[in-house]
């Protein structure tokens, strides 16, 4: 059985740090600090126990666009059992997102999400598709907050991309994602898939 969630973050965080996260350069610092930020907008959002904690490990496996990967994809078992299965699916699942096939239809209830590990091609359920959306969110608009080239760059792309994901924000994540993204960027612009999110 996981341990608690407070517990479960603890000991994510050991591990974390056990990996080199601290000592990976991440935009505003290292890996575990961003991977905290995070984890904490998710809290601020009123996100349960698991999305947080995938918030905390989003990173193990690398990302599509973070290639550093903490853990091998072949290493599931180990990061559920620090943080449980719920939470280790989440982390899988925004890991393996092929962004460039997988976004345009992120928010249609038949739209296909590509495993960017196997290549399979699946329908998300709609609880998949509000966590990868909301996950999404925390992490870009962590970025966006902390530096100000990026959000330059990448600003009016991502405000584009989340409008289209507004159907699966919760309230504080679209909140959040205007007060971050619209003041500071031309809303309109189409979102680009090849952003390095």
């Amino acid at each position: 059985m996981p341990a608690s969630p407070p517990v479960a973050a603890d000991q994510a965080i050991a591990l974390l740090h056990t990996l080199g996260a601290a000592d990976i350069d991440h935009p505003g610092g290292t890996l575990v600090a961003h991977l905290q930020r995070v984890q904490g907008r998710l809290a601020v959002w009123g996100a349960r126990p698991a999305l947080r904690l995938a918030g905390l490990c989003h990173a193990f496996y690398g990302t599509d666009g973070f290639p550093t990967a903490l853990l091998s994809p072949d290493s599931r078992t180990e990061l559920a059992g620090v943080i449980g299965a719920e939470a280790e699916a989440i982390v899988y699942l925004y890991a393996s997102c092929d962004r460039k096939a997988t976004y345009p239809t992120l928010a249609d209830a038949d739209g296909a999400f590509r495993n960017r590990f196997t290549g399979r091609l699946h329908t998300l359920e709609p609880q998949q598709r509000r966590d990868f959306a909301e996950l999404s969110a925390a992490n870009e608009l962590d970025l966006a907050r902390i530096d100000s080239a990026f959000r330059e760059k990448w600003g009016a792309e991502l405000l584009a991309l989340f409008t289209r994901f507004r159907p699966l924000l919760s309230e504080p994540a679209w909140s959040d994602c205007q007060a971050v993204l619209r003041t500071r960027s031309a809303p309109g612009v189409g979102a680009s898939e090849g952003a390095p999110l």
